[in-house]
């Protein structure tokens, strides 16, 4: 076996020739040495650093992670696409999350980046996570900034086109789903899995969902593809019990807490200049409103001074997009009940 100091010999003299080939092949030895002396964090470094140096200058931000020739799957029956692939631009910031779950995410997000490391000990990342939690809270927006941190495109599921009216071919859609996401590397986002996740003891469902929540369980628990995988939920209550066991890691959201509720209508207001007013008393009012309907009165008071030509946001005009909020609100709570 070669000494450290003749592997290194070797490298330059390879590079000083120009033999990129060679070079390359002494540099994955030199790694691989690192690897058995257990220099896991060294030898992750320098795989990262040969695999940018290798790659042509198109392909060094991260789009050779994945494929590109294979056809997005379809249902037979309709046509339709059972997936949409999208890239995002998000930063963490943008996340306004309790300081605990965004902990929980981010060390879902080093050990996937770090999983060489873990494996090197025999600790497996965890890859697929179950978010839980009323509409709007961030469980989609979650995928789509971690898709961003990753450099890794979105791959979105939606259940109902996944559903079919003939016999068989839901579970042959989950097929080709499944199928696709090994092909590559990607952020999968497997959204409302509780219409096909139904606990399989509800007298009310027939057969064939019963057949799917098994083919699904299957299939997610065989998967051993590299790809982080979420599942997202609207009504973790009526999930089957199973479901649960399938996943690394339980992520609850809930409405913002008022500091989180300043934050985010701070962070919805800032394309436009706002007149000298504080947010706190108007924060204070969306208490009870998810993430997406605070973007939504901040989108509304916006639209409303640009549209008057004004170019500063006034108190007046968040205060007016907050009250028709909650009056439509409440419009719709109390026709539900």
């Amino acid at each position: 076996m070669n000494s450290s100091g003749e592997i290194l010999k070797k490298l330059f003299l390879t590079f000083n020739k120009g033999e990129r080939d060679e070079f390359i092949q002494v540099a994955q030895e030199y790694i691989e040495r690192e690897k058995r002396k257990n220099h896991h964090v060294l030898a992750k470094q320098l795989e990262e650093a040969l695999n940018f140096e290798s790659k042509p200058a198109s392909h060094r931000n991260g789009c050779t992670r994945f494929k590109t020739d294979i056809p997005i799957p379809r249902d037979n029956e309709s046509g339709f696409p059972l997936l949409s692939i999208r890239s995002f631009d998000h930063m963490w910031e943008e996340l306004i999350l309790p300081s605990e779950t965004e902990s929980i995410l981010k060390q879902i997000v080093q050990e996937f980046k770090e999983s060489d490391i873990l494996k090197g000990y025999n600790l497996l990342p965890k890859s697929k996570v179950l978010l839980c939690g009323i509409p709007g809270t961030g469980k989609t927006f979650t995928a789509q900034v971690i898709s961003s941190v990753l450099g890794l495109p979105l791959v979105q599921i939606q259940f109902d086109a996944i559903i079919s009216s003939y016999l068989g071919e839901t579970a042959t859609n989950l097929r080709k789903v499944f199928d696709f996401i090994k092909s590559g590397i990607w952020v999968v986002l497997f959204d409302e899995v509780d219409i096909i996740g139904k606990n399989r003891d509800d007298h009310y469902e027939h057969g064939e969902i019963k057949r799917v929540v098994n083919n699904f369980l299957q299939m997610i628990d065989s998967f051993e593809g590299e790809s982080l995988i979420f599942a997202a939920t609207n009504h973790h209550h009526i999930l089957d019990p199973a479901i649960w066991r399938r996943f690394d890691e339980v992520v609850l959201y809930k409405n913002p807490t008022p500091e989180d509720c300043l934050k985010l209508l701070d962070l919805f207001l800032k394309p436009i200049p706002k007149n000298d007013f504080k947010l706190e008393s108007i924060a204070s009012k969306m208490k009870d409103l998810a993430p997406s309907e605070i973007k939504m009165v901040a989108h509304e008071a916006m639209k409303r001074s640009i549209l008057e030509g004004r170019s500063k946001l006034s108190k007046a005009d968040i205060d007016l997009a907050t009250k028709r909020f909650l009056d439509r609100k409440s419009i719709k709570t109390s026709t539900e009940g």
